[in-house]
């Protein structure tokens, strides 16, 4: 229960994001004199990059979009990796933290005191830092969402088109909000696919909420945001399937070293 309390935290969490860049919060052109820590040090110099690189890219502010989101994946995919193997680490620690929680009564504080205590007793003799897996996924989170607020507040963004789409406006066929969400779907499944049968029923809900939210976004924002989306899930269906080769191949090479002994 207590689990699933926190993947619905997650998902309240992602969703307050995508609704204050809708609703609420400042969606004034962004420029070098803008006031704010914020505004200031993270979403103008994304702003700054993305003119940038459409310049080089011959005006076109939709490749320079999908060329930073790919930049940004790739600056950020150390973080992820380290994010990655603290929760593969969680996993293989999994069955033995489930007989402490069986063997200790969870109502009692006495018995919940003597079960942490033996948790943290595992996770050292394991090796594992169980917040580990949660600084990277925070360091992360600030450096997207100001790309996010940067590609909203470019005003040059506003003023280009790319493809079929006027960037500064919502996609008038709908076609890449559905693309993101069908991404976004794909992405989730693959990212699953290697988890424990526990932890993929647990992220069942969200294969289905998630890409509902960015399609339902992506109707009423900017299609640059929707082209963002789209193209973040194809870098992270493309990283997880290489992380998830290496591992195989990894696991192929030690079964073979430990057969050769």
């Amino acid at each position: 229960m207590k689990k699933r309390k926190h993947l619905l935290g997650l998902l309240l969490v992602i969703l307050l994001g995508v609704g204050l860049a809708g609703c609420g919060m400042d969606r004034a052109p962004i420029t070098s004199e803008s006031e704010g820590v914020w505004d200031h040090f993270f979403v103008f110099p994304l702003s700054w990059l993305i003119i940038q690189t459409a310049h080089i890219l011959q005006g076109s502010y939709g490749l320079a979009i999908m060329a930073m989101t790919v930049v940004i994946r790739l600056f950020l995919f150390p973080l992820f990796l380290k994010q990655h193997k603290s929760s593969k680490a969680m996993q293989t620690l999994r069955p033995e933290i489930e007989k402490l929680r069986e063997k200790y009564d969870q109502k009692n504080p006495e018995e919940q005191k003597k079960m942490q205590q033996e948790m943290m007793s595992l996770y050292q003799n394991s090796g594992i830092n169980p917040v580990a897996g949660c600084l990277p996924l925070l360091v992360q989170m600030p450096i997207l969402m100001a790309f996010y607020f940067a590609i909203i507040r470019t005003e040059e963004i506003a003023t280009h088109s790319f493809l079929w789409m006027d960037l500064g406006s919502p996609d008038p066929y709908m076609i890449m909000p559905l693309l993101a969400g069908l991404g976004m779907f794909l992405q989730m499944q693959l990212s699953t696919r290697h988890m424990s049968t526990e932890m993929a029923a647990q992220m069942k809900l969200m294969y289905y909420v998630m890409p509902i939210m960015i399609v339902g976004a992506g109707f009423a924002l900017p299609a640059a945001l929707s082209l963002y989306w789209f193209t973040g899930s194809l870098f992270m269906m493309a990283q997880t399937w290489l992380i998830h080769r290496n591992e195989r191949k990894t696991e192929r090479s030690d079964q073979t070293v430990s057969e050769a002994d």
